[in-house]
């Protein structure tokens, strides 16, 4: 078998051959998968030792394959998730035990070894649970975990798709040490009840590194502790991929190429702007450009941009940074949200003498940006001159191919939303292909503001929103309203789900 050449790049699923302890079997290396109509035994050169003695002892014997390390670790992965899906079936009907010292012990303990959680050994009920929680936060394309204490019993719940939905219901109790064992991964005082606290962790899972960012809250009933799943760097989607129209991408695309200015992105909290910010800044980046940012707090760590955390408490606010950053000799800087006049000055600043600056603004449109930064205190004259573009941006959830049905519009909504009243739309359903939501995931909508010698003018005489908005649907705008509009009536979106983004907030 040593003498046989691995076969490469293959997509094996997992299969359970009977009569064989497959747990034992995947601990000792030895996988097994359908091929050619018939059961295999899987093996890779790195592990072949381990394996070998185990397939000796098989009640039967199976053909060997043989495959590269690639293929064997996606298959490796795939019996853990089989065993973790296992795991968690069977948890709800566990029933709790013993909850004292000895298992905080072995938390920590835990805690300790950086192993992955799908691998590690679940030695207490707490640590099955909680490795069982991250696990399906992933797999459910969860954002944030929430778990909440109320006077008798404790929920967790996922943020997916931008809606919080129900997980499980738990005992106070257990709820009590999820928060501790949740404290000591952030490194955060268990101890300390009394104030807010934050921090943040890694998990291996699937052989993939996650960051977390933990907050704790104390509220009434005892601690409220909040997870936001963060993506590496090298998970944050391309431009291509945030789901904007092609012509769309051109143009943002070209915005990208100027080698100074300001480009905005603006929008409600959740709306995407930092995803679509560090797309912005993969675009760009480039061995011979000196990329830097300013966050509060740093969501999607790189190594190849120089990242800044502000932090209040010694003084390192965004404005001092931004001042510090400008003496680094930068090409590109990031600033995650323009607060007040003083990082809007300086940011203005930078654009005019020859940076490319990226930042968010918490503004609802693109023609209300234009009204802020004038409330800031910046000059028409300086928006007209710094300012490239305002991308305003929002997260729509799409309805789910598998179950959407037909929807008849109210004679009222098709009134108050301008729709056609014999146009075909649908609703939301739920089956088990999206967890009975009636949705599978978002896409991105926006509507995008150049700054043209038009509205170049126009800041010579105005600041005003409304008056700016008007100009701009006189020349043909596409607006987010007239976007999700365009969703609807294609069948992309629901109703609700429209009305909730912002259909008819022209």
């Amino acid at each position: 078998m040593l003498g046989t050449e691995a076969l490469h790049d293959l997509h094996l699923e997992a299969c359970e051959p009977e009569g064989i302890d497959v747990d034992l079997s995947v601990r000792s290396y030895l996988l097994f998968t359908t091929r050619d109509g018939s059961e295999r035994a899987v093996v890779s050169e790195r592990y072949l030792a381990e394996a070998n003695s185990f397939y000796t002892k098989l009640p039967r014997p199976l053909p060997l394959l043989l495959v590269d390390e690639e293929s064997f670790e996606r298959l490796y992965n795939k019996f853990l998730e089989l065993r973790t899906d296992r795991a968690i079936e069977t948890m709800h009907e566990e029933k709790e035990s013993e909850k004292g010292e000895d298992e905080e012990l072995s938390l920590t303990e835990f805690l300790r070894t950086s192993s992955d959680i799908l691998t590690s050994e679940e030695s207490a009920p707490i640590i099955k649970f909680v490795n069982a929680l991250f696990y399906q936060a992933i797999k459910r394309r969860a954002s944030d975990i929430h778990i909440e204490v109320h006077e008798k019993r404790g929920e967790v719940r996922f943020r997916i798709d931008g809606m919080l939905t129900k997980n499980i219901d738990l005992d106070k109790k257990v709820i009590n040490l999820i928060v501790s064992r949740i404290k000591v991964i952030s490194n955060l005082d268990i101890s300390e009840k009394r104030i807010p606290q934050d921090g943040r962790t890694q998990i291996k899972i699937a052989g993939e590194t996650l960051d977390v960012r933990v907050s704790v809250l104390p509220t009434f009933y005892g601690e409220r502790v909040v997870m936001r799943l963060l993506m590496q760097s090298d998970q944050i989607p391309h431009i291509d991929e945030l789901g904007f129209a092609p012509e769309f991408i051109g143009d943002i695309k070209k915005l990208l190429r100027s080698s100074h200015g300001i480009i905005l992105v603006t929008g409600p909290t959740g709306s995407g702007k930092t995803t679509s910010l560090h797309s912005f800044l993969r675009e760009v980046e480039s061995p011979d450009k000196n990329v830097m940012t300013v966050e509060d707090p740093v969501e999607y760590k790189s190594d190849t941009i120089s990242q800044i955390q502000v932090h209040e408490k010694v003084g390192l606010t965004f404005a001092s940074a931004l001042r510090s950053i400008l003496r680094q000799d930068p090409d590109v800087i990031m600033i995650g949200e323009i607060r007040d006049e003083e990082t809007a000055n300086i940011a203005v600043r930078a654009a005019l003498t020859g940076h490319l600056v990226f930042s968010t603004l918490h503004t609802n449109s693109a023609a209300a940006t234009i009204s802020r930064l004038a409330d800031m205190g910046i000059q028409p004259f300086l928006i007209s001159s710094s300012l490239l573009g305002i991308l305003a941006q929002r997260l729509v959830r799409q309805l789910c191919d598998a179950c959407k049905e037909e929807d008849a519009i109210a004679e009222e909504f098709a009134v108050d939303y301008d729709l056609p009243g014999d146009a075909v739309i649908y609703k939301a359903c739920g089956c088990a292909q999206c967890n009975y939501t009636g949705y599978s995931g978002r896409r991105s909508i926006g509507e995008l503001l150049i700054m043209d010698d038009t509205i170049k003018e126009l800041l010579k005489e105005t600041t005003d929103e409304h008056t700016i908005r008007t100009v701009l649907q006189e020349q043909g705008f596409t607006t987010i309203a007239t976007e999700l509009r365009n969703m609807l009536l294609g069948g992309q979106t629901s109703l609700d789900e429209a009305i909730r983004v912002g259909l008819g907030h022209e």
